[in-house]
Formats: structure tokens, sequence, C-alpha cells
């Protein structure tokens, strides 16, 4: 049996934060498939939270991309499955 794709919330310097299946990491570069960016959120305190909860209604996330190569990763959460059921579903919201 294959491993289970890992979850992840992953916080950078610069490009923001990004949730996605954790591909390689290496020191402070970190590749994702299925990739999404969280432009804002709603209803959650941290990052923690939305990694356990996902994001509350009112937040805004990206469609995904197949892969983003982040250079500059300063955190990288394991996501709950709760939390990546709720973050594949999100959706961009005026």
């Amino acid at each position: 049996m294959g491993e289970r794709e890992q979850y992840v919330v992953v916080r950078t310097y610069s490009a923001g934060v990004h949730v996605g299946v954790l591909e390689y990491r290496d020191g402070k570069e970190v590749c994702l498939s299925k990739a999404r960016r969280i432009w804002s959120w709603r209803e959650r305190n941290t990052l923690h939270e939305i990694a356990n909860h996902g994001v509350g209604a009112g937040s805004r996330v990206s469609e995904p991309v197949e892969s983003i190569d982040l250079t500059e990763a300063i955190e990288v959460i394991t996501c709950s499955d709760e939390g990546r059921a709720a973050l594949e579903h999100a959706t961009w919201t005026k």
C-alpha cells in the first residue's frame, strides 16, 4: 500500500499562504501539487486553525494549479482530514 499524500498549509516569506500536496521539501524550498493560494480568510485566527478546519465563509482561495515551487517557506503545517476537505472545496468569494 502506498504512502498517504501529505496535504499542507505553507506560509512563505513573501509569496503568501498556499495549500496543497507536499511533493518535496529541501530546507526553505517546498514543491506543492494541486496547489491553491489563500488570499484572505475569515472565521479562523491562525494557520493552525486553517490546517485543522479550513477557512470560513467569505474567504478567498484560488483555483488549483498543477504545481508550484515556493522558495522561502517559513512554516509547513500538516492538515487534518477535515481541514483538507474544506480547503479543497473552498472558493473565491466576493
